[in-house]
């Protein structure tokens, strides 16, 4: 039986990187005929082995601890009644003079915290402005390639799966450390960015604005052939109502998800008939073309903000080479997501 399953997946891996996603489901869905239950209580497809929800990282040293007088790096561990994780939390030098914002930040697939700190070098910018943030962790037990599970519809609603344990996580920092709860925002890069837009919608009383960097809306997949077709195509949005205010960056190179999947994500947060539009193009300095699109309500305030970076593939805008997936060309996503989260408050 277990021989069987695992043929049946070495199959479907072929098939998804051939291409033939309607084969790949066949052979998946006949796979799991064959795997007995585990028994986890963790009900959802689970990742079949090679078929990466994302794409596959190279290898990079973990990050150093910041020198003395520019913060702290702490690594901790968080626990509710269902799950547990671990986490690492930059906290600033201004940390103990007045309430400071704190942005919580979700790897992508084969990434961990120290990987995704270094590429996007958010820490450093952390440290000039004043700013609290967090790093949750996969565990390779809830997902072998450590990506967060956006794709199963048991976590994707609030009170549940991960979402909840973030969230609950989120809450932790906050009342351990002196945080200004009215600035408290979620970003994620691909599978993390998935995530972060779930979160954006099940918990908008947490987090004032969502960063969703090369990531699919909320509810575009229910399960692992659903997340392969909206990786591969794009999906909208499952949600009805407007989310919190978004700002989204994706390469239109992105052969790993789609760069229609950046247009649902924008479409979830600005679904108000009375929002305008203005367009610009501009080319970073010394780096890339983009195209950004700025949805404003009619009170003038901005409700999201689409970054089309030209050329640019399924990697972080601006980041540093010493993480994985980025694309140092720029622009700076990490510099425009945080000019963004400084200008919406939770209201």
């Amino acid at each position: 039986m277990q021989i069987e399953f695992h043929r049946l997946m070495q199959d479907a891996t072929r098939m998804v990187r051939a291409g033939d996603l309607h084969a790949a489901t066949a052979a998946i869905q006949a796979a799991l005929h064959a795997q007995p239950s585990t028994g986890s209580g963790d009900v959802g497809m689970p990742a079949a082995p090679g078929i990466v929800i994302d794409v596959e990282a190279r290898h990079v040293a973990s990050a150093q601890p910041p020198e003395e007088g520019q913060g702290l790096f702490l690594s901790e561990r968080f626990a509710d009644a269902r799950m547990e994780r671990d986490y690492k939390l930059y906290v600033p030098p201004q940390a103990d003079r007045r309430p400071l914002p704190l942005v919580v930040m979700l790897h992508g697939c084969t990434q961990d915290p120290d990987d995704f700190a270094a590429g996007t070098r958010m820490n450093e910018l952390a440290r000039d402005e004043g700013c609290f943030v967090l790093y949750p962790a996969q565990s390779k037990s809830a997902n072998p390639q450590r990506c967060w599970n956006w794709f199963k519809h048991t976590h994707q609603q609030r009170g549940r799966g991960e979402p909840a344990l973030l969230a609950a996580m989120t809450r932790h920092v906050m009342e351990r450390h002196d945080v200004d709860a009215g600035r408290v925002h979620v970003a994620g890069l691909s599978a993390g960015g998935a995530m972060a837009a779930i979160l954006g919608d099940a918990y908008p009383d947490l987090y004032a604005a969502v960063g969703v960097h090369s990531g699919l809306a909320s509810g575009a997949a229910k399960d692992l052939p659903s997340a392969l077709a909206a990786m591969r195509t794009g999906a909208a949005a499952t949600v009805g109502r407007s989310g919190p205010p978004t700002i989204v960056f994706h390469g239109d190179a992105d052969a790993t998800v789609h760069p229609s999947n950046g247009e649902h994500v924008i479409s979830a947060s600005a679904a108000r008939p009375d929002s305008v539009r203005e367009v610009e193009r501009q080319r970073a300095p010394g780096g890339r073309n983009y195209t950004r699109r700025v949805h404003r309500l009619p009170d003038g305030s901005v409700q999201a903000e689409l970054w089309l970076v030209h050329g640019s593939g399924h990697a972080w805008s601006g980041g540093s080479r010493q993480g994985s997936f980025t694309d140092p060309q720029g622009p700076d996503a990490t510099r425009e997501m945080f000019r963004f989260f400084s200008e919406h408050p939770r209201r």
